[in-house]
């Protein structure tokens, strides 16, 4: 995917961002200071509006999908 292409709800990234480095939606809602389900719409809604999954469910962790780590690495660029 063209992340250069796609405008971004920097709010969306963030929680995005802040799951990948914590590997669950509870640890980053804790460090952004935020409701687990605040945090989870708002993956959800980046997901929707990218039309791409950016993480896989395994037991308790996230872990990022393919489009998840491509779209990390645009972010952190």
């Amino acid at each position: 995917m063209n992340w250069s292409a796609v405008t971004f709800d920097w709010n969306q990234a963030r929680a995005f961002l802040a799951t990948v480095e914590e590997g669950s939606l509870s640890a980053a809602a804790r460090v952004l200071k935020q409701t687990q389900p605040t945090l989870s719409r708002q993956v959800a809604a980046l997901e929707e509006d990218l039309g791409v999954t950016l993480f896989e469910r395994v037991g308790r962790s996230l872990v990022p999908t393919a489009a998840g780590l491509e779209l990390l690495d645009h972010v952190r660029g």
